[in-house]
């Protein structure tokens, strides 16, 4: 199938941090594992191209998963209007969404994220997939999709750690076999959501700044990580995270998650 997109770059949206379980192939599309079915998807130029192995509603999976439908442009404008230093790091991340991910998938996985590696965490969700999702043969090759709520309480701490979850183990375990109630936060202020998150074991600031920012789409909350903190101090000379805050919360406000997504693009790849 093929999709007409507007001011979309599928490298950048995939590559910059939001989700781990994805795979970059020889032709340079992506494989991607979403929650009920994996995509192999490609851009040329405005046009991006993908398949699948369900094919049903495919477009509109497509669509609502990288966030298509959302008027980024109205708000790059309303940002450089206001904050005209902004304009390079906007046009820079020109095409940027920001994707539609599982919020269970996000959970588990920032709760992994905690002193680790990409590599480390992407392994250690691909191995807890393996041993409660679903398997899917698309492409000749074998995945798994992400394991229900429900699959992952039947886990015990020597499973995660087993499943090399390190340290984690027993955050993950206390976290799936408590009655927290993921869609709760969508009716949770983001200062009330922050609070809900917090207060299950392994999950500080940073963590749940990532899991509202990524996992529900609340451009409010950001976490600062360092391309940010280098990007911040080489333009503003703002060197610390309380600060930093401030800055952002000053000027850009309920979209200070957007611009701070936009810092850490330009950083880290610009530079």
């Amino acid at each position: 199938m093929e999709l007409k997109v507007k001011n979309f770059n599928l490298k950048d949206t995939i590559t910059c941090g939001q989700i781990f379980r994805y795979e970059e192939e020889l032709d340079n599309s992506y494989t991607v594992i979403l929650t009920d079915r994996v995509i192999n998807i490609k851009q040329d130029n405005d046009y991006i191209y993908f398949t699948s192995n369900i094919e049903d509603n495919l477009k509109e999976v497509i669509i609502n998963y990288f966030d298509l439908e959302y008027d980024y442009d109205s708000i790059n404008n309303m940002l450089i209007n206001n904050n005209s230093e902004l304009k390079d790091i906007i046009n820079y991340s020109k095409g940027l969404k920001m994707i539609n991910e599982p919020k269970l998938e996000v959970i588990i996985s920032y709760i992994l994220s905690q002193n680790n590696r990409v590599p480390q965490i992407k392994k250690a969700l691909d191995n807890i997939s393996k041993c409660g999702g679903e398997k899917v043969i698309f492409n000749n090759k074998e995945y798994y999709l992400f394991p229900t709520i429900d699959n992952l309480k039947k886990l015990s701490i020597e499973d995660f750690r087993r499943l090399k979850c390190g340290f984690r183990d027993k955050y993950l375990y206390e976290f799936t076999h408590s009655d927290f109630d993921i869609d709760k936060i969508d009716k949770l202020s983001s200062k009330d959501a922050l609070d809900l998150l917090m207060s299950m074991k392994g999950i500080g600031e940073k963590v749940a700044s990532c899991i509202l920012l990524f996992g529900y789409h609340r451009f409010d909350v950001y976490p600062i990580d360092t391309w940010v903190k280098k990007y911040m101090k080489d333009e503003y000379n703002i060197t610390t995270i309380k600060d930093i805050k401030l800055f952002c919360d000053k000027r850009y406000k309920e979209y200070s998650g957007l611009v701070i997504q936009y810092m850490f693009n330009y950083k880290r790849n610009k530079d």
